[in-house]
């Protein structure tokens, strides 16, 4: 969807200029989650995050993440040069970037490519923090980046390990841990025995769900 011309005038009067803002190449900037809340009512900044150099800078609207996780798959360590990385999971329209609109970068790992190609990785063009993952409906944003009062890093606690047979480290906190993605694939280590448990009835469940199935077709 292209931008209307009362958008882009807006984004003059901000301070953009005209080959910042005219162009198929620059209509991302008017689609969430890079579109700019500065006039818009309906967004409540609640937290304020940025990256490194101070050029991107972002606010976010909800008050906790709709899910938090610890990812150990190979392209997150490599990516982030950090055994894990700590992903909040946010709606796009929860972002509002306020200063480094223009100062962003994209990678698109499997294809090894910096077009804006979802799903890919964002990052500050300058010190190349990384900035977020943005997918095709929701984008991963990394607590490390977000300034927190007193309590509010709370709200960010992850809720499980994924890709944990890939770890570098042992992290023993009593977390489910899962071998690849949550809810997909098996609980290891030290994951509460209950949810193993669980884990195992739908495992067989699922098993003898497909035999019933290869049955039928008999």
């Amino acid at each position: 969807m292209s931008p209307t011309n009362t958008e882009k005038e807006q984004a003059k009067s901000d301070g953009s200029k005209d080959e910042q803002i005219e162009g198929e190449h620059n209509e991302w900037k008017f689609r969430v989650p890079y579109k700019v809340h500065d006039k818009d009512a309906n967004f409540k900044a609640l937290y304020e995050g940025g990256c490194h150099c101070g050029r991107v800078k972002y606010q976010l609207s909800r008050e906790a993440p709709l899910s938090a996780k610890y990812c150990h798959c190979s392209t997150c360590q490599v990516l982030h040069g950090a055994p894990f990385q700590w992903a909040a999971i946010f709606h796009k329209e929860d972002i509002n970037f306020t200063h480094g609109h223009h100062d962003l970068g994209w990678y698109e790992s499997s294809e090894k490519t910096t077009k804006h190609k979802l799903p890919c990785k964002v990052s500050c063009a300058y010190c190349r923090s990384p900035i977020m993952d943005e997918g095709r409906n929701m984008i991963l944003l990394f607590p490390s980046l977000i300034k927190f009062k007193e309590g509010e890093k709370k709200k960010f606690d992850p809720s499980c390990h994924m890709f944990y047979g890939n770890r570098l480290v042992d992290i023993k906190d009593g977390l489910p841990k899962w071998t690849g993605l949550d809810g997909k694939s098996e609980l290891i280590e030290d994951s509460p025995p209950e949810l193993v448990k669980k884990r195992k009835r739908e495992v067989e469940e699922e098993e003898n769900e497909e035999k019933e199935g290869k049955s039928a077709k008999a």
